[in-house]
């Protein structure tokens, strides 16, 4: 799946992303707002990220920036069907490309993505340091469940770390079909 927004490129991530990706993210300040990522992260570290196929269900994706030069990739977004959730956003960006809105338009995109395969509901959390991923989630309407989730971070040598949570109901001002259509 590919997805272009007003500034952005959705595309699946290829091997070759491995260099950009592992610039982006290896800086603790990423990595350390991640449940999963781990610190240090290493050069292994990215290559097997690209090289591992998305879960089934899932969409895996780099926020590539085409209009500017040489095209750079600027974070990844996806989004995954969970154990205890339906589906769970997960997305950074690189530190030299945040406050730009990038985070917000991409998931923005990646929602409207869901939304068009029939994901009903994506949820989604964010550290309680990590102030600015709330105003990307609610920006893009996510709501705040009032759940505060002790969630284990890898980077950060697997402290747990209390992370607001969110939920967006994809189905919300969708129309029900006509019955008498049908």
């Amino acid at each position: 799946m590919f997805m272009r927004t007003e500034r952005l490129f959705l595309r699946p991530v290829f091997p070759e992303d491995w260099q950009a990706i592992y610039e982006g993210i290896a800086d603790f300040g990423v990595v350390s707002m991640l449940a999963r990522a781990p610190w240090p992260y290493r050069v292994a570290d990215a290559q097997s990220y690209c090289r591992k196929p998305a879960p089934a269900g899932s969409m895996k994706f780099s926020i590539i920036a085409p209009e500017m030069d040489g095209a750079p990739l600027v974070g990844q977004i996806g989004i995954e069907p969970m154990a205890d959730s339906p589906h769970e956003l997960g997305y950074w960006i690189a530190p030299g490309w945040q406050r730009r809105g990038f985070a917000s338009e991409a998931v923005g995109g990646v929602l409207d993505m869901a939304r068009a395969i029939g994901v009903p509901r994506v949820d989604a959390g964010h550290y309680l340091e990590n102030v600015a991923s709330g105003k990307v989630l609610k920006a893009n309407g996510f709501i705040e469940t009032g759940e505060l989730r002790p969630t284990t971070c890898a980077a950060r040598g697997g402290a747990v770390v209390l992370a607001r949570r969110y939920s967006c109901d994809l189905r919300a001002g969708v129309e029900a079909p006509d019955a008498e259509a049908a």
